[in-house]
């Protein structure tokens, strides 16, 4: 686990990921582990399963943080960096594409088709990635209760960071009331998060795209769904962006690999071009690199600390009920005829039983098939 790997292999992984990772973060995650912890066998399910729980106690993406504590983790700072920009370049290029399109003829292309049967497919690889963390991240009646309970909270409509921290502290307690010993860490002070107050006057529309980008990037938790909801608070209510606009960047988002924050590169674009672009992708992204330099060093202490090892399982479990819940709405919202219930089935089947078969021949797999069945 502890053994680093060369810059190149870090950067054509997920320069690679970036280009095939369709379908939101669970479907990343799921795409990650495959790479990581199947086929290269860079660390163990465990230590995967940890550092998926820590992006989940920090604000950003977390399959982009996923990414570059992967790359901190095989490749230090370089790795951290490396890993980071290739996971996330891909995706911003794709969109900076759309943005111009978009600006030169006023509509999306038709995408329609193939978007039809790569939800379907994207759901199985999030199972089939899924249900092996599960079994491992239950190491005790009392976690698997409690995981229950995160994923029953989840598809109630709970929200995702109170579930997270609030099954983490309940084990954390439960760990002491029950063994009142002496910890190797002696107190847990909580890492604060930065938070970027807007100012009363903006001199360029950049750099009101900056700290608007910037202190939504440092504080927002959960999906890039909840980023939408801060985009209209931010931009449409204040007049700098349309809410055709803000719908046309969600779609994007839907359509294009990597992480759905590369909306803001669409979002950008249209407000103040090129440059607006650029501003408003490094500003969003940029909390994540700073916070999972921080967080990662810590992981080992967390885990030598039993009282606080005891809150990293319950993180972990509370983690994979979220995904789990994620998946269940996303079936929901997507399997709803023969044809996109022929093709979950198919790429379920190939999931579980060829499991050396890449997560993107399955993705182009649905895609094509989609295509297909979606003009009968």
């Amino acid at each position: 686990m502890g053994n680093k790997v060369s810059q190149k292999e870090i950067a054509i992984l997920f320069l690679k990921l970036g280009f095939i990772g369709f379908g939101g973060p669970a479907a990343h995650i799921a795409m990650m582990r495959d790479e990581v912890v199947l086929k290269r066998k860079w660390m163990s399910e465990q230590h995967f399963l940890d550092l998926l729980g820590a992006t989940s106690l920090i604000p950003g993406p977390n399959s982009t943080e996923m990414a570059i504590h992967i790359g901190y983790d095989k490749g230090g700072w370089k790795g951290l960096l490396i890993a980071g920009l290739c996971f996330i370049l891909p995706a911003v290029l794709v969109t900076g594409v759309f943005a111009w399109l978009y600006q030169q003829y006023g509509e999306l292309p038709k995408v329609q088709p193939f978007i039809y049967g790569i939800k379907p497919a994207i759901i199985a690889i999030i199972i089939g990635a899924v249900f092996p963390l599960a079994k491992k991240s239950i190491k005790s009646t009392s976690l698997g209760i409690l995981g229950i309970g995160v994923l029953i909270g989840a598809l109630l409509g709970g929200d995702e960071i109170y579930l997270m921290f609030g099954a983490g502290f309940l084990a954390f307690a439960l760990h002491y009331t029950q063994k009142r010993k002496a910890d190797t860490l002696q107190s847990f002070v909580p890492l604060t998060f930065l938070q970027i107050v807007q100012t009363t006057f903006w001199t360029t529309t950049n750099s009101k795209l900056f700290w608007s980008f910037l202190k939504i990037g440092s504080i927002l938790y959960g999906s890039g769904y909840v980023l939408f909801a801060f985009l209209d608070t931010e931009l449409v209510a204040t007049g700098l962006l349309t809410r055709q606009q803000l719908m046309d960047a969600i779609a994007v988002g839907q359509f294009t690999p990597g992480p759905v924050f590369s909306s803001v590169t669409f979002i950008g674009f249209q407000i103040n071009g090129l440059s607006g672009a650029v501003i408003s992708t490094i500003a969003i992204f940029l909390p994540s690199f700073v916070f999972v330099a921080l967080l990662n060093p810590l992981m080992k202490k967390l885990r030598n600390s039993k009282g606080l090892s005891a809150f990293l399982d319950a993180v972990n479990v509370a983690s994979v009920a979220i995904i789990i819940a994620v998946c269940y709405k996303m079936g929901k919202e997507t399997i709803t005829d023969w044809r996109t219930i022929l093709i979950a089935i198919v790429s379920t089947i190939i999931v579980f039983n060829f499991k050396k078969i890449n997560s993107a021949f399955v993705v182009l797999g649905g895609a094509t098939l989609g295509y297909f069945l979606f003009r009968i």
